[in-house]
């Protein structure tokens, strides 16, 4: 439903539209207008809805769902124990299973999550950091499994774990064997998976945990220099990885800022490319980015209002010129979405395609005085940013020196006390107020489910040969001890019915863990 867009070059009223009206063309360095020269026209973006529920099977029915809904796109939520290496029986797992998204502990697991989705054909996100190699490699047993050639695969993993020791905290090993994990899947997907996006530098959980847009870019930008220069010293090509590099970034409330944001963020990375890195390959130079609504700015009251602010948000991405979108769901500062609340959170982006007229012009506020002066502002608050922490040594040193959490943690103290002295107004929080109680239907946690997930996991582990899983995990083992890239051996581990955590167990043993 997202590929084409059907409206054609016209106003209701009849009046003839140019493709562009701006004076920097689109398609062309430095894309501050656009990465694609023709943009929605051509194709809509990817309408992605971020989903994962109490059991594999259970998150498999609402990908089924989305998919009938218009969704082009799937993007995977796990749970807690599996983002940081756990398996569901483990004692550490306990309460938190099933509880933030689907737990994925063995390859039976991944069959029942993906089960009947073309994966040939349907874009896969997973959103996972310090476990990222695991579930790539869970993923690429599948497509192998239903004779998918690996370079039919289309999706991106997020691994980005530079960003979980600044804001989010699902880490495991330290930083520097952590950036080892990270470019063993740059080197592999060059090879064997090249319409894969190799990592989704997220801005987005740095702004969640407070930041402000600056921060939100400067910190992003940063990271994507410290994987860049860490791919290169592995002896990567630089115009071939860095074609599979996409970021991940936030749209909150302040709507102009944030169509500013992403046209700087463009100029950015555009720059930091051609200029800091010498590479030629256009692709590599193009800011190719998800956007995710702000779940930070969704209100536990009236949460009807929610959608207000998710559908302007959305505009502002889609204004922006975001390469794909997932809408909040009303509910979601209460609970997971429900399937009604989900299907409304789609059609905001399907009423934003189809209904407004916004994707028949290529950013349509180009040469506004009030933009195009945001978007310069931007742009050089974060490179100033960006040079502050190139003087420290780069993003991995500042981060050891506490520099963007610090930041980070100022920036949130300040929006919560303009919340408090009702300088920053939210609606139904601190202003139109009312004492209606909440009447809405919200999910709640399937217990069963977690009960059937302990239960097979365990049925799992009793059905296989634990000589054949120890043989592997030693190799596994010497694999580390010889610097080699891990993916392969972590494959045959998987098809020996080796766990996550067992395989996660291994490598922290080796490595050590962050604390």
């Amino acid at each position: 439903m997202s590929k084409k867009n059907p409206n054609k070059s016209k106003t209701t009223s009849g009046i003839e539209l140019k493709s562009f009206y701006g004076k920097n063309p689109p398609g062309e360095y430095p894309f501050i207008s656009g990465i694609y020269p023709k943009m929605y026209q051509d194709k809509l973006w990817t309408m992605r809805q971020y989903a994962g529920f109490s059991s594999a099977k259970k998150s498999n029915e609402r990908y089924h769902y989305l998919l009938k809904q218009g969704v082009s796109g799937l993007s995977i939520a796990f749970d807690l124990p599996t983002q940081t290496g756990y398996d569901s029986d483990h004692d550490i797992s306990d309460g938190e299973v099933g509880k933030v998204g689907v737990p994925i502990s063995t390859i039976d697991d991944m069959r029942l999550l993906l089960n009947n989705i073309p994966l040939d054909k349907v874009s896969i996100s997973m959103t996972i950091n310090s476990t990222a190699i695991v579930l790539l490699c869970f993923l690429i047993v599948l497509a192998q499994e239903n004779k998918i050639p690996l370079d039919k695969l289309k999706g991106t993993i997020q691994n980005d774990i530079l960003k979980e020791y600044i804001a989010r905290g699902t880490y495991i090993f330290p930083p520097k064997p952590s950036m080892k994990l990270v470019t063993d899947i740059f080197e592999y997907c060059s090879k064997y998976m090249k319409n894969w996006n190799t990592i989704s530098i997220s801005g987005y959980h740095i702004r969640e945990a407070g930041a402000t847009a600056v921060e939100e870019l400067a910190f992003t930008f940063s990271n994507a220099i410290s994987y860049t220069e860490a791919a290169i010293e592995k002896g990567l090509d630089k115009n071939i990885f860095t074609s599979q590099m996409s970021f991940f970034f936030n749209c909150h409330n302040n709507f102009f800022e944030e169509i500013a944001k992403f046209r700087a963020a463009r100029l950015i990375w555009a720059d930091i490319m051609k200029n800091r890195f010498k590479i030629s390959n256009k692709k590599s130079m193009m800011c190719r980015f998800h956007t995710q609504t702000a779940g930070s700015s969704l209100q536990a009251n009236q949460i009807d209002n929610n959608i207000i602010r998710t559908t302007m948000q959305a505009a502002s991405a889609i204004l922006g010129g975001t390469q794909s979108l997932h809408t909040n769901s009303k509910d979601e500062a209460l609970a997971l979405p429900t399937e009604k609340s989900a299907q409304t959170a789609l059609r905001t982006q399907q009423i934003l395609a189809f209904e407004t007229g916004i994707p028949n012009v290529v950013d349509p506020l180009s040469g506004s005085y009030y933009i195009e002066e945001l978007t310069v502002k931007i742009k050089n608050n974060t490179m100033d940013l960006i040079n502050e922490i190139d003087t420290m040594g780069g993003a991995i040193p500042a981060i050891e020196n506490n520099f963007q959490q610090n930041k980070i943690a100022d920036s949130a103290y300040a929006y919560q006390k303009a919340i408090e002295n009702n300088d920053q107004i939210i609606v139904g929080l601190n202003k139109c107020q009312n004492n209606e109680k909440q009447n809405d239907t919200i999910l709640s946690i399937d217990q069963k489910s977690i009960k059937n997930q302990l239960k097979r996991l365990k049925t799992f582990k009793s059905n296989r040969s634990v000589d054949q899983v120890n043989k592997q995990l030693e190799l596994l083992k010497i694999a580390i001890d010889k610097n080699k890239n891990l993916i392969p051996t972590i494959i045959v581990c998987i098809k020996n019915h080796c766990t996550l955590g067992e395989i996660c167990e291994t490598i922290k043993n080796k490595y050590g863990e962050h604390i």
